[in-house]
């Protein structure tokens, strides 16, 4: 590994091989769409998907990710490779018992979890039911997954990025076969999915092992709670377990509050959040991935200087990315949804119902990305205490905003909850990062701003005019769908890294070295 790597390498590589897999999971979506359609059985196998699902993202690629990455970096940067694996073991060891007592727990408890998740779903219907016996079968996917999280931790603390950028492509593929070829087999078509879930995280678990012993950094689990590392995760985790998941929450509210509303709901907010969040998960991911142990060893070697240069690249990329990505699906959400799920049952009218959602998520899209990175400026000094704060108030306000908005906007104004607060949040973690200064701002920042604003408003015009009358889509071949979306990508990139070149902005202003 070249120690000089920029970190827009880097995060080039992690965005890459993220949307390799993305691209996997719109045909796994898009399949999903003709053979299930939108009704009862698929909302209930979206809620015993999104359960375990959730508890990774909030606890193994959250918490546990934003408190392990910190204390592995300074164990590299200061202590052994002894001392290292030793650390790597005790945590192991510790992670492993506590997930398989929860997945144990999980899995006798499903009734009781619907509910709670899912509160609209009584207990003498059927989609109550359903939901009951996939999330049994989905459920051993966060013990399965969160060790897949915890080897992908090890590797992207050695600067192996690859490999666990990829490996979410193999849920996309397992799930893409399940669909196709077992799901004729089962009384509930959609219960195929569940067990492709199962299967996918013994398969992804496995890949990553593969390589963590190719890598030598494989070790066997052991049980120490006196490790003083493993204290140190532990005390950082449970004030993480909120400040770094308030985009997970917000979701989960959604799907709480959506379980009361028509048929329909959840899966158009599924479908929603797919696409909303595909630049989230490609790009945004990417660089708090790769942000997180840079920032990390930069503090461990008392580099303040380097340190704020470092968080001010990642909120300059997130926004040369998010606000184009905003932009695009606020213009042509309409033809997206039509290009990429409109077929077999997917109805006119689901489209329209998932646009409005889509609409509501695209605004709060450059939040989502902004806190991922302003989030890890404070993981990785091991301060959790503000983060967590500034989060539970985020997730008060979007509480709030759900319960006024579900009214007069359904689904979509659940969608939009979560943005605003995702927005909410950002603001605060701002003024606390500069109140600190954590956060300083570099030279150039209005100038940047106003590129932003040109490019961006350009790229709209363009887009609005070239898609045309959504009701042409609605008509046409999935080729001509795919390929005039694909013409309109082409065309938006172009004219939006255009406008930036010819106002002066070149591929060398975000290079940043992780030396």
């Amino acid at each position: 590994m070249n120690p000089n790597k920029s970190l827009l390498k880097s995060t080039s590589i992690v965005s890459l091989m993220t949307f390799i897999s993305r691209i996997l999971g719109f045909v796994r979506d898009a399949l999903a769409a003709q053979i299930y359609g939108i009704n009862g059985t698929v909302d209930a196998f979206n809620v015993a998907f999104k359960i375990p699902n959730f508890m990774r993202n909030l606890f193994a690629e959250g918490c546990f990710s934003q408190a392990f990455v910190p204390v592995l970096s300074e164990y590299r940067t200061t202590r052994s490779a002894s001392d290292v694996k030793i650390l790597i073991s005790h945590v192991a060891g510790g992670l492993g018992l506590f997930l398989l007592l929860l997945t144990i727990l999980g899995m006798l408890a499903s009734p009781a979890i619907i509910l709670l998740f899912a509160p609209g779903y009584h207990i003498d219907t059927p989609r109550y039911q359903w939901a009951s016996e996939m999330l049994r079968i989905t459920f051993p996917y966060i013990l399965l997954i969160s060790l897949t999280a915890f080897a992908s931790s090890v590797l992207n603390s050695f600067k192996h990025f690859a490999t666990p950028a990829i490996t979410p492509a193999l849920l996309n593929i397992v799930l893409i076969i399940a669909a196709v070829f077992f799901s004729h087999r089962f009384s509930v078509p959609i219960e195929a999915q569940a067990w492709g879930v199962l299967i996918a995280g013994f398969v992804q678990l496995s890949f990553l092992l593969i390589f963590m012993v190719k890598y030598k950094l494989f070790v066997w689990p052991r049980l120490s709670f006196k490790d003083p590392g493993v204290k140190r995760i532990l005390k950082i985790m449970g004030p993480a377990l909120f400040g770094a998941s308030v985009g997970q929450l917000s979701l989960l509210l959604n799907t709480i509050f959506a379980s009361f509303l028509a048929v329909g709901s959840i899966s158009w907010l599924y479908y929603s959040d797919r696409l909303a969040f595909f630049p989230l998960g490609v790009f945004g991911v990417a660089l708090a991935t790769v942000v997180l142990p840079h920032l990390s060893s930069k503090h461990a070697t008392k580099a303040p200087t380097d340190y704020a240069k470092a968080l001010d690249w990642g909120i300059r990329l997130n926004l040369l990315i998010a606000l184009p990505a905003m932009v695009c699906l606020m213009v042509i959400a309409g033809p997206l949804i039509i290009s990429l799920f409109q077929y077999g049952h997917f109805s006119h009218f689901d489209t329209f119902m998932t646009r409005q959602s889509v609409l509501a998520y695209s605004f709060g899209l450059p939040a989502f990305m902004l806190v991922k990175v302003l989030c890890a400026a404070f993981y990785a000094q091991q301060q959790t205490k503000i983060a967590v704060k500034l989060g539970i108030y985020a997730i008060l306000a979007t509480m709030a905003l759900n319960a006024l908005l579900v009214f007069p906007l359904a689904h979509a104004g659940l969608a939009l909850a979560s943005s605003l607060g995702s927005w909410l949040n950002v603001v605060l973690l701002v003024i606390a990062l500069s109140r600190r200064n954590i956060l300083q701002k570099q030279p150039g920042w209005w100038c940047f701003i106003l590129r932003l604003v040109v490019a961006n408003a350009l790229l709209a015009l363009a887009l609005y005019f070239l898609s045309g009358d959504i009701k042409t889509w609605f008509d046409t071949s999935w080729r001509w769908r795919l390929s005039h979306v694909a013409e309109l990508g082409i065309v938006g990139l172009g004219i939006y890294g255009v406008s930036l070149g010819v106002m002066g902005m070149r591929f060398s202003d975000f290079k940043l070295n992780t030396d």
